[in-house]
């Protein structure tokens, strides 16, 4: 691939669960064959075949096939800052270079284990604006999971709460889809998975990133990874603000790489005069 020759207006984005890739596998063994060896080992068994079967494998097959990626791109100026949504913040502050890959591979194994253990209730995707989506969440005892774009908000809840979703959407108006998921991610459900990831931060060594990595749970940088990568376990993914701070600290440019284009679609939606950029090309000054 090409390596992008200007990167000074560009914010490097990374997808989380749910993005994939025919090809990862065969990419991420060319690519990171030492790391694919190591999450074998970690998980227990390859995560590429089980990907779709559970967060336990899902979430560490998706981090290698981004991070391998970002590897072959050859990137090597710094971007206005990173940013991952959910999972990928992980791979951000990566290949920020605040953590180095053998150490979040780590976390991305017990997180996806974690979260897997901790099922319990579900999402739901509404097609409704952030305050419609709160005052639908409140009446339904759900919590926003995910703002991820105008008109594009995702409710976690128990299966209780949930069941009560469709109706109260519909009466409002709103469009809503359950979403294949087996918890009920970004929500106070996931404590235990939270509690069980500051152990495994705890001894994990952060170095200082070479370009600003956004936190999705206070949509500002992190400053205190440790503590802040178990938060967002429980906390909403704030994707639409994350990308408005982004536009205004200056990035014109978002390159999503990858696997998929779901952060592209993303950044369509809520910032219609930014420019998109693939892995592949070339910016020139």
């Amino acid at each position: 691939m090409a390596a992008i020759e200007r990167v000074a207006d560009t914010a490097i984005l990374f997808p989380g669960q749910g993005s994939h890739d025919a090809d990862a596998r065969g990419h991420v063994e060319h690519h990171a064959p030492s790391l694919l060896e190591l999450c074998i080992d970690l998980v227990g068994e390859d995560p590429f075949p089980r990907a779709g079967e559970s967060t336990r494998f899902a979430q560490p097959a998706i981090f290698l096939a981004s991070l391998a990626r970002w590897t072959a791109s050859d990137i090597r100026r710094t971007p206005v800052a990173y940013a991952g949504h959910s999972l990928g913040e992980i791979t951000a502050l990566t290949a920020a270079g605040a953590l180095v890959p053998e150490d979040a591979l780590h976390i991305v194994v017990e997180r996806g284990r974690l979260m897997s253990e901790a099922q319990a209730g579900g999402m739901i995707v509404v097609r409704a604006d952030a305050e419609a989506a709160a005052e639908l969440a409140s009446a339904t005892g759900t919590v926003v999971a995910n703002d991820n774009g105008p008109g594009q908000v995702v409710l976690s809840g128990s299966e209780r709460a949930l069941a009560a979703v469709k109706p109260e959407a519909k009466e409002r108006g709103i469009k809503a889809r359950r979403l294949d998921v087996a918890g009920a991610f970004h929500s106070p459900l996931m404590r235990a998975a939270a509690r069980g990831l500051r152990g495994v931060m705890a001894d994990i060594p952060v170095h200082r990133p070479t370009a600003p990595v956004m936190c999705c749970a206070t949509a500002r940088p992190f400053h205190d990874v440790r503590a802040q990568l178990p938060l967002a376990v429980t906390s909403p993914v704030r994707w639409r603000e994350v990308l408005d701070i982004l536009d205004a600290r200056g990035s014109r440019r978002f390159l999503d790489v990858g696997p998929g284009d779901v952060l592209s679609g993303l950044v369509r939606r809520t910032l219609p005069h930014a420019e998109i950029v693939e892995v592949g090309d070339a910016l020139v000054a």
